[in-house]
């Protein structure tokens, strides 16, 4: 099984002492892999240090094999982000902020953008101005402008943040469709749980900074003690608050 994303003692602390340390963990060809914890416990930050927005104190990131620190660029470059909000111009049509956003890719073929616009199920409205986008539509629109390149690896923070109930099931089905059409492997944040758990392979759970367990999905929810992601996070933090308190 190659390894497309590889964090090795990932450490980055604030002045105010939050942060994330010693994160360590592999993400596979092919996972649908769910980063998760409470709002705080660091997700954006490790996406951010992944994504070249921040930098780490210490800790190595590898993507395909490549240091992300030796050569960032060709690190990134089957690798697609989307971190936190999707921005675009509101006074511009979704097609044409695409087409903006292919500037970066001179290589692409121009119809690229209709193609992830079909994909993301904006084809319908490619010529609308992004102002008369809804939340759900914009979040599509960013996810859009993330695979433009085709990338193999696709990182997205908190993409159902914001949604309402049927933007929600709208970007669970269409992660799910790119990973089973487009054969795109994803890092995912989110503190939705059971979003989490309809859609991911495996799971890392994050608490003040830690990466305190990682498991496959299945074996939580099918296993020899079957219970629900929710239960399974609660029962994780509360043997870590156990331990807080008892060190």
């Amino acid at each position: 099984m190659e390894t497309v994303l590889e964090l090795n003692g990932l450490t980055k602390m604030y002045p105010n002492r939050r942060g994330v340390e010693n994160i360590t963990l592999q993400v596979q060809r092919g996972d649908i892999y769910g980063f998760f914890g409470p709002n705080g416990a660091g997700k954006t930050t490790v996406m951010k240090i992944i994504a070249g927005l921040c930098r780490a104190d210490r800790g190595q990131v590898r993507l395909f094999g490549q240091d992300a620190a030796a050569d960032f660029v060709k690190a990134m470059g089957k690798v697609g982000v989307l971190i936190e909000t999707a921005d675009a111009y509101d006074y511009m049509s979704g097609y044409k902020n695409l087409e903006l956003a292919a500037r970066f890719y001179p290589q692409l073929p121009r119809k690229r953008i209709d193609e992830v616009l079909e994909l993301v199920g904006l084809a319908a409205f490619k010529h609308e101005k992004v102002s008369q986008y809804s939340l759900g539509m914009k979040q599509r629109l960013g996810v859009a402008a993330a695979i433009l390149s085709e990338p193999e690896l696709l990182i997205l923070d908190e993409p159902t943040n914001g949604l309402d109930i049927e933007g929600m099931v709208e970007m669970r089905e269409l992660i799910a469709r790119l990973a089973r059409e487009q054969h795109i492997t994803f890092f995912l944040s989110s503190h939705l749980i059971t979003e989490m758990e309809q859609l991911c392979s495996r799971i890392g759970i994050l608490y003040n900074g830690r990466l305190i367990r990682e498991d496959f999905v299945a074996d939580i929810v099918r296993g020899a003690n079957p219970m629900t992601l929710e239960n399974y996070f609660m029962e994780q933090v509360r043997e870590e608050r156990r331990a807080e308190v008892h060190a």
